[in-house]
């Protein structure tokens, strides 16, 4: 048995399928992991989201910022990018089934030596924490009145944490740091402009901006521009699959990396 963390698929379904003949995937005895927008950009998000739903237990994946999009547009809580690929989900005749089990996915994952997230973690949290703020989170897209819940995920402010928020805001800011952050500063100020691996000034990559303390390596994906990096904090698996990097499989129990050269979808500089 071997369990599998996979980096951004983003529709590329084919690239998936290829990946895990490569890895020698049994989905009777290994499991997989998946760091987040398994949909849009890539030609295939349907096919992605209808396959790795019929793996049952044998998956976990955690909500990226593009699941959160797909789940906003359903509801015409978001308007469609230039660049979306996600027609074909919304009007599939299996759509209601995909969405509402996409929106039953948790925003994070901790399991033995290994926390998963999609994009990052705020200095202010532990991993303990911010398990229990993720759960906030979930609790919201899985209640009766989730509608209302989208309707209010969009925006960047507030741009930080702190303890005493509520509502809305509460949830836009542990939404924001855990599927959309790559810099903050060590205060825990978020930036969502820049999207290369250059810090602004003031800022550092969030995972440099955390403590030094015990706890588990953060699996994670969301930023291309960086590229793998695998260090004894963190592993972050988004190589640039749709953008014609390659798509990644790290094995968990002993770090063995297999990579997938990928032809890509899009320029990375429209990213």
């Amino acid at each position: 048995m071997a369990t599998y963390a996979i980096g951004d698929v983003q529709g590329c379904y084919d690239e998936l399928r290829a990946l895990l003949a490569r890895i020698g995937f049994d989905s009777a005895r290994d499991r997989l992991w998946f760091v987040g927008d398994l949909v849009n950009r890539g030609p295939k998000s349907l096919e992605v989201l209808r396959f790795v739903r019929s793996l049952g237990d044998g998956v976990v994946t955690v909500l990226g910022n593009h699941d959160l999009h797909l789940l906003c547009l359903a509801e015409g809580f978001a308007k469609r990018r230039e660049d979306d690929t996600l027609d074909a989900v919304l009007a599939a005749p299996d759509a209601a089934d995909l969405l509402g089990w996409l929106r039953g996915r948790p925003l994070m994952h901790r399991e033995g030596d290994y926390a998963m997230v999609h994009a990052g973690l705020l200095p202010q949290w532990s991993v303990e924490k911010a398990l229990v703020l993720a759960g906030e989170v979930e609790a919201a897209l899985r209640a009766p009145n989730y509608r209302d819940f989208l309707a209010e995920l969009y925006g960047s402010r507030p741009a930080h944490w702190n303890d005493a928020l509520e509502g809305w805001d509460r949830l836009r800011v542990i939404v924001n740091a855990m599927t959309r952050m790559r810099f903050c500063s060590p205060e825990g100020v978020m930036d969502f402009h820049v999207k290369s691996d250059k810090a602004p000034a003031g800022y550092l990559p969030w995972f440099e901006a955390r403590p030094p303390r015990m706890e588990p390596k953060i699996v994670c994906g969301h930023w291309s521009a960086l590229g793998l990096k695998l260090t004894a904090r963190v592993s972050a698996l988004d190589a640039g699959c749709v953008w014609g990097g390659s798509l990644a499989a790290l094995r968990l129990e002993d770090g063995a990396l297999a990579q997938l050269p990928c032809r890509g979808y899009h320029d990375l500089t429209e990213e």
